[in-house]
């Protein structure tokens, strides 16, 4: 039968697409975008400079940005080694959409993708298919980095597992949406350019995308949702015919754009210790804008429970004195 043999979870921010240096430059972006408190109460960029110690000034100096995008990058770079050196037949990567391709007129909280490829298109975000696009050179080069450089490369899927994998789904009382192709002229979004573009460039494994709504009200999964989610695609991979070896990646997290490094490291102790109890009790507010994406963690770690936590690896990842940035977190399981 068909087995999960290895997982991973990767952040998957434009912070890892830009060099340390440029870390700072977010603040342009950070002041104008909306911010959550800690505890999920709505916050401006100077409501949280406001409340902000003195002591994160000396988490941005460029020694300290130098030290952790070295850290970051060194891990990214493991998890890729171990990703490949698994050899694996397909990969599962649990992502969001944030209105990259599914918007308010049907934005589903679940969707296996079944075509036979998914397109990477170069460049997406100047084609008005998000706000990076209008943002400075510095961004717009941060996010072309999840896409191809000049062509539309359409990578292989294996719609065969993810039709089962839909089925099986179904079967154990999931609604789940599906698709068998891209809007017209669309590419997968960031999320599943990441896996592609850092974590599988140039391997030729076939991946089996699945869509999380982890930001948008009204029909986001809660965190039990999203792990026993998990299992049951655990659960259908292990009805398959045929001794397959097959992988979980989440793509996103951890906490931003506000780091909580409180948080972070609870979903990071509750995978460790398998404490399906409180992965399944995280506090929704606290699962919002960003920090939304922990669910995709939440889920992976549900179809990937059999497993042991082999290593996880976090740096909080400041770029401006009002403590905004991303938790970069990285963790393997085998």
């Amino acid at each position: 039968m068909a087995s999960i043999v290895f997982g991973a979870a990767t952040s998957h921010t434009p912070m890892l697409n830009s060099a340390a240096e440029e870390w700072p430059l977010f603040e342009e972006i950070d002041r104008k975008r909306a911010h959550l408190h800690k505890d999920g109460r709505p916050a401006t960029y100077d409501d949280l400079l406001a409340i902000a110690p003195a002591s994160l000034r000396s988490e941005i100096a460029p020694d300290k940005l130098a030290r952790r995008h070295a850290e970051a990058m060194t891990a990214l770079g493991r998890l890729r080694d171990e990703l490949l050196g698994a050899k694996l037949d397909a990969v599962i990567v649990v992502g969001d959409d944030q209105k990259e391709i599914y918007h308010d007129d049907v934005m589903p909280s679940v969707l296996v993708y079944r075509g036979e490829t998914i397109p990477n298109v170069p460049n997406r975000t100047r084609n008005g298919a998000s706000e990076w696009g209008s943002r400075p050179a510095w961004a717009q080069r941060a996010s072309a980095r999840y896409y191809e450089a000049h062509e539309i490369r359409h990578y292989p899927v294996d719609a065969r597992l993810a039709n089962h994998l839909i089925a099986a789904l179904v079967d154990r009382e999931f609604d789940v949406a599906s698709a068998n192709a891209l809007p017209e002229g669309e590419g997968e979004g960031h999320a599943f350019g990441f896996v592609h573009q850092r974590l599988l460039k140039d391997a030729p494994i076939p991946i089996v995308p699945v869509f999380l709504n982890t930001y948008y009200p009204p029909n986001q999964p809660s965190p039990r949702r999203c792990y026993k989610l998990g299992q049951a695609i655990r659960e259908a991979i292990e009805g398959y015919g045929g001794d397959l070896r097959l992988g979980v990646v989440a793509s996103g997290g951890l906490s931003h754009f506000t780091v909580d490094e409180a948080l972070d490291s609870e979903v990071i102790r509750a995978i460790r210790e398998k404490d399906a109890g409180a992965l399944e009790g995280m506090p929704r507010e606290q699962l919002n804008s960003g920090s939304s994406e922990i669910r995709n963690w939440i889920c992976a770690a549900g179809a990937l429970e059999h497993l042991d936590l082999r290593w996880a690896s976090y740096y909080p990842g400041y770029r401006t004195p009002a403590g905004t940035g991303t938790g970069l977190g990285f963790a393997s399981w085998a």
